[in-house]
């Protein structure tokens, strides 16, 4: 084992994240669970939506049984849907092609879907102790920092370079303990010492291995050129309700923002919108304040547009009526739930 893997797979014992709820545990199906919620999502969020699924989904075959509208519906908040689209059709794969079984190597792991190369060695290495390396935005700027990797990580061969130093830097003994600490070391020391801004230097095991922090520049580390291009795009949103507490929802197509989820009928321009309310109705349309959810690539500017319509009378294009008892149990994006929640 290298010192420097040492000194993580120490730190990790004593000082690092050992009470999250799935933790402490080798089985795939919760470290999968876990990866794949906890990809551009906070720890804090994601203990309440685990918790959930894992009542609802006990084990891979459940949910590869499970409906995906109803995968969704628990989804719901989480955000990047192609996720949990993605986490049915890997339960239903792990069914049909390995008999239940999650792969033990991290090779096979990335022929699933939504398992990437980092993801994949995540679980082999904490479940399963395979010899292999995670890359994740905490840990390249661990690795980043302690090895002085000033290569651009927009350039696909650098990024492969520096997959190669992590490989080197991994424990070579007793792997079957050492390794599922030293993933989760790198894990915890980016979450928790390793910070993007004002890193608590004073606090890393690995300091006297930290090539960054002898140059006094952690914060310029890892380099990385290429910036995400921001878009905006506005969205009319028809909220459409009856004396009876009804809301009418369409099912998005399975392409697109909010992919496969329900939702307030979108139009991407208020006119669009009108024609699809009987003209006897479109004096009662009512503009709601319009408001900006964010999106990884894009910002969303939503203009709700509310009317009551009478008994027997539905908009144009397509969906359906649903109770305030049916509605809450569907999947719906983040901003038509808070819509639907405040009337």
């Amino acid at each position: 084992m290298t010192a420097f893997a040492g000194r993580v797979v120490r730190w990790q014992a004593a000082h690092g994240r050992n009470n999250l709820p799935w933790q402490n545990t080798r089985d795939p199906y919760r470290v999968w669970l876990s990866e794949i919620m906890l990809q551009q999502t906070q720890v804090t969020t994601v203990i309440d939506y685990f918790a959930r699924f894992l009542a609802r989904f006990p084990d891979v075959g459940a949910l590869a049984a499970a409906d995906l509208d109803e995968v969704l519906a628990l989804w719901s908040g989480l955000g990047y849907y192609s996720r949990a689209r993605n986490l049915h059709r890997c339960a239903q794969q792990v069914m049909s092609l390995h008999g239940g079984e999650f792969p033990r190597r991290a090779e096979l792991l990335q022929t699933l879907p939504g398992i990437g190369r980092s993801t994949a060695a995540a679980i082999a290495s904490l479940c399963f102790a395979e010899r292999v390396a995670i890359m994740d935005g905490n840990v390249k700027r661990v690795l980043t920092r302690v090895l002085g990797f000033a290569g651009d990580l927009a350039l696909p061969a650098n990024e492969r370079a520096l997959w190669a130093q992590a490989t080197e830097l991994l424990p070579t003994t007793r792997l079957n303990q050492s390794m599922p600490r030293y993933t989760q070391g790198l894990m915890d020391l980016g979450a928790t010492v390793c910070l993007p801004r004002r890193p608590n230097c004073m606090l890393c095991p690995v300091q006297q291995d930290c090539v960054a922090l002898r140059e006094g520049v952690p914060e310029d580390y890892p380099v990385k050129t290429r910036k995400l291009k921001r878009s905006a795009q506005s969205l009319w949103l028809l909220h459409a309700r009856t004396s009876q507490g009804h809301v009418w929802l369409q099912k998005r197509p399975a392409s697109g923002v909010w992919a496969g989820l329900y939702s307030l009928p979108a139009h991407e321009h208020r006119e669009s919108l009108e024609a699809t309310v009987p003209p006897a109705c479109r004096g009662q349309l009512e503009d709601a304040p319009v408001f900006v959810h964010v999106l990884t690539h894009k910002d969303l500017h939503l203009h709700p547009v509310r009317v009551e319509l009478p008994a027997g009378v539905e908009p144009g294009g397509g969906g359906r009526w649903y109770s305030a008892t049916q509605w809450p149990a569907l999947g719906l994006p983040a901003p038509v739930r808070r819509l639907l929640e405040g009337g």
